[in-house]
């Protein structure tokens, strides 16, 4: 149906559900629509601020059409026609009704910084809702040959944004949102995944003394239970300088009641028997699965927090910085695993050294990576 002169324009730009930002959008154009001199009160507004693109269009226009002197019957109508003219090749479908539709809608013309702030909030909630989004896509985005970098530089970015918010909008005394978090999404764990924690397990087991250098892994960076398990056992018994061998790793475990899962003494004899590659390498990968994990979970818990309309901007950050911290926490073991190794005492484990200075955002070491043809005895299923 194309707009005729009697057509009722409020129709066709309003959506069935109005959200409080269109009254808010409406009323600021209706209060500059009948007072162009309060244009200099919201300058620091923007066109893409709008959620409406009528309503975007609308307002570049009056930014761009010199305003009336005096405000006279005249001059108003003339004000308006010219921001119609102007506004028009954007919002071709336009009529001069729509725009008494604007005016009317304003209750009081001097309240338009109110206005404005409601626009400004709205538009904050959505750029933090969009930054999200790209820190989800380079946490799981494969295509991209280092995605921690990229992961942690999406962060970054949403960090200065939610630094920027904090300076424009003032604190207030509920400063948490009440949003209710999606629950922490577990990685799937696939016969790689499973692999390369028994590795990193049996090399350890071989080199006893690199579990000690290794502080920056954790029980947390495993994704099977047993494994994490035993992964504290070797760092217990390494760090007390106790003997290490598949047996005395045997005793450990049942002393901290790891074989009560069910698996047989002979499968984690098995397990602990078989090195490939090296312990660095293998808990490398395991710490930037992490990472990436951490990262996807604090993008869809700002999500969460964003797509609430009862939080405030204030709110927001605070929550999305919470979510960051967290990811942060990760990327400060991260780093200390990749950290390059100083010239004087070369790697043990690679004949290649470590890529790139160290920085912010430091890229991985040369891996001793694994054979081509993977040895299948010792694994547990």
């Amino acid at each position: 149906m194309h707009p005729t002169p009697d057509t009722d324009a409020e129709d066709l730009y309003e959506p069935t559900e109005r959200p409080p930002l269109h009254y808010a959008e409406q009323a600021l154009l209706g209060a500059v629509l009948l007072q162009p001199a309060l244009l200099p009160a919201v300058e620091d507004l923007s066109p893409s601020f709008f959620d409406s693109p009528v309503h975007g269009a609308v307002f570049a226009a009056m930014r761009e059409v010199p305003t009336p002197e005096e405000m006279t019957s005249s001059t108003g109508l003339t004000w308006l026609t010219a921001v119609l003219a102007k506004a028009r090749p954007q919002a071709p479908g336009l009529t001069p009704s729509y725009m008494h539709t604007l005016i009317s809608a304003c209750p009081q013309p001097q309240h338009v910084a109110a206005y404005a702030a409601v626009i400004h909030a709205e538009h904050a909630r959505h750029t933090i809702g969009l930054y999200a989004e790209q820190l989800a896509q380079a946490a799981t985005d494969t295509a991209v040959p280092d995605r921690p970098r990229h992961a942690l530089s999406a962060a970054d970015t949403l960090a200065r944004h939610l630094d920027r918010l904090a300076e424009r909008f003032p604190s207030h005394a509920r400063p948490l949102p009440r949003t209710p978090l999606p629950p922490t999404p577990r990685p799937a764990e696939g016969d790689e995944d499973r692999e390369g924690e028994q590795w990193l397990l049996a090399c350890s087991v071989s080199r006893p003394e690199r579990v000690r250098e290794m502080r920056w892994l954790t029980a947390d960076d495993f994704l099977d239970p047993l494994h994490a398990g035993l992964w504290q056992a070797v760092t217990a018994l390494a760090h007390r300088g106790d003997p290490v061998d598949p047996v005395t790793m045997l005793w450990e475990a049942q002393q901290r009641g790891l074989l009560a899962t069910g698996i047989a003494p002979a499968a984690v004899i098995a397990l602990l028997s078989e090195p490939v590659g090296s312990a660095d390498y293998w808990g490398e990968r395991l710490l930037e699965r992490n990472l990436l994990a951490r990262a996807l979970l604090a993008a869809r818990q700002i999500t969460a927090y964003a797509s609430d309309p009862a939080n405030t901007v204030h709110q927001l950050v605070t929550g999305s910085r919470r979510a960051l911290a967290d990811l942060h926490t990760v990327r400060s073991r991260w780093q200390n695993a990749t950290r390059p190794l100083p010239a004087s005492l070369p790697s043990a484990e690679s004949t290649s050294p470590r890529a790139g200075p160290r920085g912010p955002l430091t890229t991985q070491r040369a891996p001793v990576p694994p054979p081509a043809r993977q040895p299948t005895a010792g694994r547990v299923p």
